[in-house]
């Protein structure tokens, strides 16, 4: 009785010795929060697919060909564009690697030589210290049971990966649509200044002629002709300055088309058509924008990671087998008795490994707030960028009717200082202070034309340009 409870004793004392020496996962729990939609005062996602607020090709409402050239050639030819396309495909690749671990694999193999066999081994004479031929032809399988879901997890962390990396794609098609634009409409804006700046060096080049007429006639003196004289390279060098600035923009422009010799054709403002804008911020917001869903889709690859990383503390079950032919000289290789095979199971189970594990878990953990706090950092700043795009939008558009008033008006002043000054009744310096108010004005008027479609174009990118998220991105969002 007393021997045959030995060995039941030593493997239960075993067992006791291996649980006690498992690395544990005690202590180790991630402490970022995803912040809800409602806390921010949105109402909740939900994963039923409804209408964009902003159309794929939302460019296209500005009615401008032009515009819709330029975007289509930098979203086929933009270096950054295809910097993301690449992260893109390297993150699907990653997640085939990951597929490829959780299913059995096969192999072959050949092995071939010529071998001395030692005389103090395994074999004994005549193989001992002879030098023969030697071959094995083997075909062998191995399959680790994903019992705890290892492989598993590290398969979901890497499709979760994938999809963020081809969200961000989206999202580089999005701001690079919105830069083309958005340079395009600074190009605008210079031709209008520029356009602006000739009429007024036409207009005091003709002030100039009416100055000399006066003096002519002992009306004014070389005072008045002097100022009129100062005030034409002035404007010359207006309008150099945005010759400079035209140019410059051009490049830029050209820079994100890909097409350093870009011919455009001159436009204004007035030919951009406005694009309807909503007047709140979506409900869908947080769906529909390309960096959120990538940075949901991190926090959803972390969450796996930490999963796999907890598996790696729990026993692999490796399932092999092998089956061939194996011989001394060549000429019995394929003879019947040169079979052999096998099969079996194999566990590994961590008993110490220096806190390597916990590490690893540590790390992981650590990965995943890091992931939650960008997504937090991304969905606050998501929510200010479109609350700042239509609050700026609703300004413009009142400093756009208050700005008509004030031009009317000074034109108005104008005419009149400058037929007073021609009846004399009027000194040339009040013709000066009315020009400059009105030159004042025509360039406000350009300014705040550009920044009103600079803004519908943030706008548009802020909403998300159009970005469609997949069903299942739609599905993630609205999870608690």
């Amino acid at each position: 009785m007393t021997t045959a409870k030995v060995p039941g004793r030593w493997a239960a004392t075993m067992a006791a010795v291996l649980l006690a020496g498992c690395a544990s996962t005690g202590g180790i729990e991630p402490q970022a929060r995803l912040r809800r939609p409602e806390s921010l005062g949105l109402p909740a996602a939900t994963a039923t697919a409804v209408p964009a607020p902003v159309a794929p090709q939302w460019w296209a409402g500005f009615g401008d060909t032009q515009l819709d050239r330029l975007v289509a050639q930098a979203l086929a030819d933009n270096p950054n564009l295809k910097v993301a396309q690449a992260r893109l495909a390297r993150a699907q690749s990653v997640l085939e690697g990951a597929h490829a671990a959780t299913q059995p694999q096969v192999d072959a193999s050949l092995d071939l030589k010529r071998q001395l066999f030692t005389e103090n081994g395994l074999f004994p004479p005549p193989l001992a210290g002879s030098v023969r031929n030697t071959g094995t032809l083997q075909l062998g399988a191995s399959w680790e049971l994903d019992f705890f879901g290892k492989y598993s997890q590290a398969l979901e962390a890497a499709l979760g990966a994938s999809r963020a990396a081809q969200a961000d794609v989206g999202a580089a098609h999005t701001l690079l649509a919105a830069q083309v634009a958005r340079g395009y409409f600074q190009l605008e804006r210079l031709n209008d200044q520029l356009d602006v700046a000739r009429r007024t060096l036409a207009q005091r080049e003709e002030f100039l002629r009416l100055v000399r007429d006066r003096v002519r006639a002992g009306l004014d003196t070389t005072l008045e002709e002097r100022q009129g004289e100062a005030a034409i390279p002035d404007a010359r060098q207006q309008i150099e300055a945005l010759e400079e600035q035209v140019q410059l923009t051009r490049n830029a422009l050209a820079a994100l088309v890909g097409q350093p010799q870009l011919q455009l054709e001159p436009r204004l403002l007035a030919d951009a058509r406005p694009v309807p804008l909503p007047a709140t911020i979506p409900a869908d917001l947080l769906a529909r924008r390309a960096d959120i869903t990538a940075a949901r889709w991190r926090v959803e690859a972390a969450s796996h990671d930490v999963e796999s990383a907890k598996a790696s503390f729990y026993p692999n079950v490796n399932l092999s087998a092998f089956v061939g032919l194996s011989s001394v000289g060549l000429g019995r290789l394929v003879d019947m008795g040169s079979q052999q095979w096998g099969v079996g199971p194999a566990v590994h189970l961590p008993i110490f490994d220096a806190g390597r594990l916990r590490a690893n878990l540590g790390g992981r953990t650590a990965d995943l707030d890091l992931a939650v706090e960008s997504y937090n950092g991304a969905v606050l700043d998501a929510v200010r960028d479109v609350a700042d795009q239509l609050a700026s939008a609703q300004s413009i558009e009142r400093q756009q009717a208050q700005q008509r008033e004030g031009q009317v008006a000074a034109e108005g002043a104008y005419d009149i200082a400058l037929q007073r000054y021609r009846a004399g009744l009027g000194t040339y310096l009040n013709v000066l202070s009315a020009e400059t108010a009105v030159l004042a004005q025509r360039r406000l008027a350009v300014d705040l034309a550009a920044r009103a479609l600079d803004t519908q174009v943030q706008l548009m990118r802020a909403l998300g340009g159009g970005f469609q998220p997949d069903p299942e991105s739609l599905r993630l969002a609205s999870q608690k």
